[in-house]
């Protein structure tokens, strides 16, 4: 599923186009994707105008000025496309089947923004006052100011859980999955397997800094295209050509002078990339 540079990734290829937008038109092209769509999301969404677009963990919040947020998750395979007479070189590829454009929203300029989404594992709900049960008890923002390494010891005081499994509970900090954890793990020289409440602050503190520092540099790539992301522009992301453990199992490691080769391990059902001989 797109992790947090994906997420952000979209949603700054949304802004110029709906913030301060009216919603014109908002049609669904089917009852719902993993859940049924609210039964008032047309009639609240239709003439509403965009005041702004957030992101909180993975979700992208699109405020409207009803005193609502329509609230979108792109799960395994959704896609945002921007289509329009002022958008540019947008080009929609040919394997984006539009028989998956399940919701189409177009703004007072014309604008076309449509959620296509193949698994439809994706959702669109309709929240007031930040009030839904996807949003509460999420933690920290990794890359607001309130996430440190100070923030990790206190949540993983005492606890026996693997580092790894620990930083993909989004009630830890948000947003954060399989693919950012396993490379910032690598940068802060940590076994995903070491448990979580017995690394020192000091660690904490650089894994804090590398989770900000991995984070930032994926979103400015675009995001990682595994399969499935691809921007709102319709580009692929290419942080994935930046890996230095996900997904190179076998591989050298790629900290100078370290002998080690990247290994691949299971744990909760994923897939953990990291390198025996460096991370510990």
């Amino acid at each position: 599923m797109p992790e947090l540079p994906e997420v952000e990734t979209v949603r700054r290829g949304l802004l110029p186009h709906l913030e301060g937008r009216r919603i014109a038109r908002l049609v669904l092209n089917r009852d719902g994707l993993r859940w049924k769509f609210p039964p008032d999301l047309v009639q609240v969404a239709t003439g509403a105008t965009v005041t702004g677009l957030r992101r909180r963990s993975k979700y992208v919040l699109l405020d409207l000025d009803r005193d609502a947020a329509i609230l979108i998750h792109l799960g395994m395979s959704g896609r945002m496309l921007i289509e329009g007479a002022g958008v540019g070189q947008f080009h929609r590829d040919p394997a984006i089947l539009p028989q998956h454009d399940h919701v189409v929203m177009e703004t007072d300029d014309g604008t076309r923004i449509t959620l296509n989404d193949a698994r439809r594992f994706g959702m669109v709900d309709l929240i007031r006052d930040d009030a839904s049960p996807l949003l509460d008890g999420l933690g920290p923002e990794p890359l607001g100011d309130d996430f440190s390494g100070a923030t990790l010891a206190a949540a993983f005081s005492g606890r026996r859980a693997p580092v790894k499994a620990m930083l993909l509970d989004q009630r830890v900090v948000a947003g954060l999955g399989n693919i950012y954890v396993s490379e910032a793990l690598h940068r802060a020289g940590i076994d995903p397997r070491r448990a979580a409440g017995r690394i020192g602050r000091a660690r904490l503190d650089d894994l804090a800094s590398h989770i900000k520092d991995v984070l930032v540099e994926a979103i400015a790539a675009g995001g990682s295209s595994l399969r499935d992301h691809r921007q709102a522009t319709g580009e692929l992301g290419y942080f994935q050509h930046s890996f230095r453990v996900y997904d190179r199992e076998g591989a050298p490691c790629p900290r100078p002078g370290c002998p080690g080769t990247i290994r691949r391990i299971i744990q909760s059902g994923r897939s953990s990339f990291f390198c025996p001989s460096c991370q510990r």
